[in-house]
């Protein structure tokens, strides 16, 4: 209908599911990365929750594809099964023989001579349940006691809950507290945050053929999300209505009005506080009510549409933004076996944008300059952090306010990866050495801090100079001293636990050491470090991103 009006081949906002359409946001892999650490872990259960529409089926059809060929997988789709008809489903599914009138004890018997069977052969067993939030106490406590199928050397059957929200609670009520224990690792899966929101829109519009820019202005943008709550499937619904409306209209842009009356349509009415005014200059709101009949009758035929004035020139969106190149399941999650885990970093607090001018300079203005020297250099970051370090070594300073230094060695991708602003050591071909403060980083080019003013490098000349030495600030958690990495340096096991409970979204932390140190290896694995489960600086790090922390954050300098 409105396809080719908007320079689209096909629909880019259907609700049925299609694979090419698969957008897997940074919370989406970082899903999947907990589900591939569950299924590594080869037994108990891992469970998956998230909000209506919010991705969870996205996500699971993404792990299946990854699933190994020798696992065995039982789908239940209808969770209101008694423990029977669950039962003979699992065998149905697992080509499990069942002898008729079997009694409960007999499935689980013939389930289990099947999976010692299976498992000399080399095979896995994995039960999924969709909709897990509505299984019963009765249904959840038998698949409990088939995670009891064990060997001597390994568990027999996992199994994946997926579910809304309402699952977390029901598993930490008390009487299901002996499953709680056997969760080796759970992920919520939050709604996409406004970023993501535009990323979203932008790929599904580019897989559906657009070339040019989108064509939501940025403040429309901003209304989807909050119209939808970062929800894909509510976006879906909206964005379609929006540009039919747009069409109709015909309109090249879908602005605030737009979105409002296509919200109207598809939502019903909405509180004064959820929409953001029209403009006074946009003729939309004029059109409101004639392009709700105009629909309505496209509805059932076809009707001549009047030309219409265009509507007033929007703020156009980025080129970058508006030419996202279409990205299938696999370009978006390289296909890995078991053992190689999707490593994807976890959507963090945005970097501040900055827009003044900085003055171009060459780096030669930095070798000699006033303030370019390691110390100097080092007093002007800590007052970045609202720090105080007048004399003598800033790392043996830094604990008494709270902070802890860092000094590694990498390339721009790990200051990206950090996203603090550092010192770096430039060396040039004479020799000489100066130590600035680099502020922010672009595509082309670094902003840099010395001589009591900030100057633009070119990212090129910077590589020239710089041999890849950094060092920088990070806050440390109460209690936390710096030393031996393996003993006095942790954090407490309470604050690490408090600290993913908040990132997740769940009520209660990790239930102990080992389920903690499963949460960091799969924080660790999501976010590219090296994962070994254990708390160190660069964990920590991006666990203060993660969490919100109040930390100086690199600057992205347009």
């Amino acid at each position: 209908m409105y396809e080719s009006h908007f320079g689209l081949k096909e629909e880019p906002f259907s609700i049925a599911p299609d694979p090419r359409f698969m957008y897997m946001s940074e919370k989406h892999k970082e899903a999947l990365a907990h589900l591939m650490y569950g299924l590594r872990r080869g037994g108990g259960f891992v469970v998956l929750t998230g909000e209506i529409g919010a991705g969870k089926t996205t996500v699971w059809r993404c792990f299946l594809d990854q699933l190994p060929s020798r696992l065995d997988v039982a789908y239940v789709v209808n969770p209101k099964l008694g423990v029977n008809a669950l039962l003979t489903r699992v065998c149905e599914d697992l080509n499990v023989d069942l002898p008729g009138g079997a009694a409960i004890t007999d499935p689980i018997d013939a389930i289990h001579g099947h999976l010692l069977l299976t498992q000399a052969l080399g095979r896995r067993a994995l039960i999924v349940v969709d909709e897990a939030q509505s299984l019963s106490v009765d249904v959840m406590e038998q698949l409990r006691l088939l995670t009891n199928l064990v060997t001597s050397e390994r568990k027999l059957v996992q199994v994946l809950l997926i579910g809304q929200p309402e699952l977390r609670t029901m598993i930490e009520k008390p009487l299901l507290e002996p499953l709680a224990q056997r969760v080796v690792t759970r992920f919520h899966l939050p709604a996409l945050p406004p970023a993501e929101t535009e990323r979203y829109i932008a790929h599904r519009m580019a897989v559906a053929g657009l070339n040019g820019e989108l064509p939501f202005d940025a403040v429309a943008l901003r209304l989807i999300h909050k119209l939808c709550g970062g929800v894909p499937r509510r976006i879906n619904v909206l964005c379609d209505r929006a540009l039919h409306d747009a069409h109709i209209a015909g309109l090249r842009r879908v602005d605030a009005d737009v979105v409002n009356g296509a919200a109207d349509a598809v939502f019903g009415r909405l509180p004064p506080a959820a929409r953001l005014a029209p403009s006074s200059a946009s003729p939309w709101a004029s059109r409101l009510g004639w392009v709700g009949a105009a629909g309505a009758v496209l509805a059932v035929g076809s009707v001549l549409v009047p030309k219409l004035t265009s509507a007033p020139a929007s703020a156009t969106r980025p080129a970058a933004v508006a030419a996202i190149a279409p990205a299938s399941a696999a370009a978006a999650v390289q296909p890995a076996s078991v053992p190689d885990l999707p490593v994807t970093p976890t959507p963090l607090p945005a970097a501040t944008t900055a827009t003044s001018p900085i003055a171009a300079v060459g780096l030669d203005a930095a070798f000699g300059a006033p303030g370019a020297d390691e110390s100097q250099a080092w007093r002007a970051l800590a007052s970045l952090w609202g720090a105080s370090i007048d004399v003598g070594e800033p790392c043996i300073l830094a604990p008494q306010q709270s902070l802890a230094c860092f000094r590694g060695r990498g390339g721009l991708g790990l200051i990206r990866q950090l996203g603090r602003p550092g010192i770096v050591k430039l060396v040039d071909e004479r020799g000489r050495t100066a130590h600035v403060l680099l502020t922010a980083l672009g595509t082309t080019a670094a902003t840099l801090r010395f001589g009591g003013a900030e100057h633009s490098v070119p990212l090129a000349s910077l590589a020239r100079a710089w041999r890849g030495e950094f060092a920088t600030f990070w806050r440390t958690p109460p209690g936390y001293r710096t030393g031996d990495p393996a003993s006095a340096a942790r954090p407490s096991t309470a604050w690490l636990g408090q600290r993913f409970a908040q990132i997740d979204g769940a009520t209660k932390a990790p239930a102990d050491e080992t389920a903690l140190k499963a949460r960091i290896f799969a924080f660790q694995l999501a976010n590219d470090l090296e994962p070994d489960g254990l708390p160190g600086p660069l964990t920590l790090m991006q666990l203060n991103r993660a969490g919100g922390i109040d930390e100086p954050r690199l600057q992205n300098r347009l």
